[in-house]
């Protein structure tokens, strides 16, 4: 099979089945053999009903639905564990994704070797605090990962089949997939600009806490890919730094009390300095810090993860 659409619903009844006929369309008119598959995110609306009929007058729908609202990773999670097609799309189902633009993802992933290809809205029909908001997010996406694209968080994007077979896409993590191919070791990343069209039905599921959530997701998944594997690279070099200024702290104290001493005068006591108090805070917590370090080892040690290694290509094997 060519191509797998995996297109996360949540209370789009008015859209999919148009959503639909588009996309039947354009790959029937490009010769591209393909299945949509719709993850009903907990729908209250009659979306699911929607998707029974679809899927009952054409064997290329397919459908899944969840007991409850799970969020937009969990939906690109189940599509790509049933995705069979060589190329997978995603694809929100609002309408604001442009079917046209299937051709020449297809192309860039099928004929022109990218791993993955995210779209660009680069025209956006946005209110100004969420255009204003999403370049800021961009710009420190980019600058933290290093992977060059303007919008990480565009709805359309295109993937190998084994990129989406070797990522695991969990909690809010779909903004950073990028990112999560790039530390599976696919390299090719590239951009496309796409349309973007202006809402046609109902109203956008976002709201202001995307934006929050969207920067701890950032750190989190900046932290996985760089210590999530060495945990003890992190906490144990930052509690260890501070363990030896502490120390250093209250060494400093004990000299001076010890050369009060050697000049016979009444030394003050240790306890009677605030930086005594401050250094033991200092070493408590570089103790606290480098032990949690040595229990993320552990655990990390006991992971079924701990060993997962993406083999590329094989000979003679």
């Amino acid at each position: 099979m060519d191509l797998s659409l995996v297109i996360p619903v949540y209370n789009e009844e008015e859209s999919i089945q148009e959503l639909t006929e588009l996309i039947k369309n354009v790959c029937t008119n490009d010769k591209l053999s393909y299945e949509i598959i719709y993850i009903d995110d907990g729908s209250t609306d009659s979306s699911w009903d929607k998707i029974i009929s679809m899927a009952a007058l054409d064997n290329f729908v397919k459908g899944y639905r969840f007991r409850r609202h799970y969020g937009k990773a969990a939906a690109l999670h189940t599509g790509f564990s049933e995705a069979a097609g060589d190329v997978i799309i995603t694809m929100d189902s609002d309408l604001q994704d442009s079917p046209d633009e299937i051709p020449e993802l297809y192309k860039m992933i099928a004929k022109d070797g990218f791993d993955l290809v995210s779209g660009w809205k680069k025209k956006r029909y946005d209110p100004f605090i969420k255009r204003f908001s999403s370049k800021f997010y961009n710009f420190t996406a980019r600058w933290s990962s290093g992977i060059k694209l303007h919008d990480f968080n565009c709805g359309i994007k295109a993937y190998r089949h084994e990129v989406i077979k070797s990522i695991e896409v969990f909690g809010d993590m779909h903004r950073y997939i990028p990112m999560l191919a790039k530390e599976a070791g696919f390299r090719k990343i590239g951009e496309k600009v796409v349309e973007h069209r202006a809402r046609k039905y109902g109203v956008t599921k976002y709201g202001f806490d995307r934006f929050v959530k969207g920067y701890l997701d950032l750190l989190t998944i900046g932290f996985i890919t760089r210590f999530g594997k060495n945990p003890m690279h992190l906490f144990g070099s930052i509690g260890t730094v501070m363990f030896m200024i502490g120390f250093a702290m209250a060494g400093s104290l004990g000299i001076r009390k010890l050369v009060f001493i050697a000049h016979h005068t009444r030394a003050p006591l240790v306890t009677t300095s605030p930086y005594f108090y401050i250094a033991l805070t200092v070493m408590i917590i570089g103790s606290f810090l480098f032990l949690t370090g040595f229990l993320g080892e552990l655990i990390n040690r006991n992971s079924s993860e701990r060993n997962r290694y993406l083999i590329k290509d094989k000979v003679n094997a």
